[in-house]
């Protein structure tokens, strides 16, 4: 992935004040990320321009939209994409979220599952504790305040007459794991969910 010192780079020296495409430092715009949009225009990759590049002149996808510079090859002169879309759909598996804490506190919404109060202080909690051999598993993990975790201690909810807000479950997979932890380009956004974005 470019830098984000790098994309600023190119934008600054991408475009003069009349909108015409200046000398882009090559090495840096080869590099720069491009966004891969499925035949149904759902965001399926993100590779460089290099590589778009080759896919495009394949006749393997189309350009949508373009980096503010230009590379010159011996015959022409082609515009550096920053969106294109497969001619073709890519049927890709979903593959399913892993158990961490990050994912348990997005699935609960960092939100307490016995009091219901989103908190600071947010743990994990085992329903079936571990030590009567509760597993690790999206099923028996929720997110718990200190205070409730504390107060639940080593017991099921039943046995410290506490009660989830909701029975825990896997969350779906997320289609989009792929712009997490990105820096997402103003040409792209358009392609992309309000819900990526925020």
């Amino acid at each position: 992935m470019v830098k984000q010192a790098e994309i600023e780079h190119l934008a600054e020296n991408g475009a003069s004040g009349n909108g015409v495409a200046d000398a882009v430092d090559v090495a840096v715009l080869i590099r720069a990320p491009v966004l891969v949009l499925n035949l149904n225009y759902v965001p399926v990759n993100v590779c460089t321009v290099r590589r778009a590049i080759v896919l495009v002149t394949k006749g393997k996808a189309e350009q949508l939209e373009n980096h503010l510079g230009q590379l010159h090859t011996v015959s022409r002169v082609v515009d550096a994409p920053s969106v294109i879309r497969l001619a073709y759909m890519v049927k890709r598996p979903f593959l399913p979220r892993k158990l961490s804490k990050k994912e348990v506190f997005l699935r609960d919404k960092f939100t307490c599952q016995y009091c219901g109060k989103k908190a600071h202080d947010l743990t994990l909690d085992h329903v079936i504790p571990r030590r009567q051999h509760g597993a690790h598993t999206w099923e028996n993990v929720v997110t718990a305040c200190n205070r409730c975790n504390l107060r639940k201690a080593g017991r099921t909810p039943a046995e410290a007459k506490m009660r989830l807000g909701k029975t825990p479950r896997a969350p779906d997979p997320n289609p989009y794991l792929i712009l997490q932890n990105r820096v997402i380009l103003e040409d792209w956004e358009i392609y992309i969910p309000w819900s990526i974005r925020e």
